[in-house]
């Protein structure tokens, strides 16, 4: 992809030298994406429950600490497990009692481990790879943080908010 932006900015330079600028700044975007990690992006507030709490009661937690994911911590797991909003969801979609279901019949005990040292490219390639949103980040044995897709794109937008794109639709 990179060669083709280049070859893109070479040739549209002998034309229109403002779109051969666009491309040079896509180039540039490009390689500065590619130079951010994990640890750029990451949240370090990480949400922790036990497998034995509710649906109900990890919904509000989620939502009191604007979260998308928790951490599930069992002693008796060979490692961390992760419940997401849309695990939960999926139970109220089935029309299963979030105050009654608890954690552990609903989380991803298989949690990828990423380290604060990958790239946000080599994270999103994972996360789109095995189809989840979230990565708990680790430095050795310890938790350190957690990624989302959300965390990524954020990175990635050149203000590093949601902004406006002109002819863009806009909520009601």
């Amino acid at each position: 992809m990179r060669h083709r932006l280049r070859i893109a900015a070479l040739t549209a330079t002998y034309g229109e030298p403002p779109v051969g600028f666009a491309a040079y700044v896509a180039i540039d975007t490009w390689e500065a994406m590619n130079r951010m990690h994990v640890r750029d992006g990451m949240s370090s507030m990480v949400l922790t429950v036990g497998p034995g709490h509710t649906l109900r009661h990890v919904a509000k937690l989620m939502v009191e600490r604007q979260v998308g994911a928790a951490i599930v911590l069992d002693p008796d797991a060979a490692g961390p497990g992760i419940i997401t909003e849309r695990d939960i969801l999926d139970a109220v979609g089935r029309d299963q009692d979030v105050d009654q279901e608890c954690v552990s019949d609903h989380l991803t005990p298989d949690v990828v481990l990423a380290s604060e040292e990958w790239s946000l490219e080599q994270a999103a390639s994972e996360m789109i790879r095995r189809g989840f949103r979230h990565l708990v980040v680790v430095e050795g044995s310890e938790i350190i943080g957690v990624l989302s897709m959300r965390d990524i794109v954020r990175c990635w937008t050149t203000d590093g908010a949601v902004s406006e794109l002109d002819g863009a639709p806009t909520a009601v």
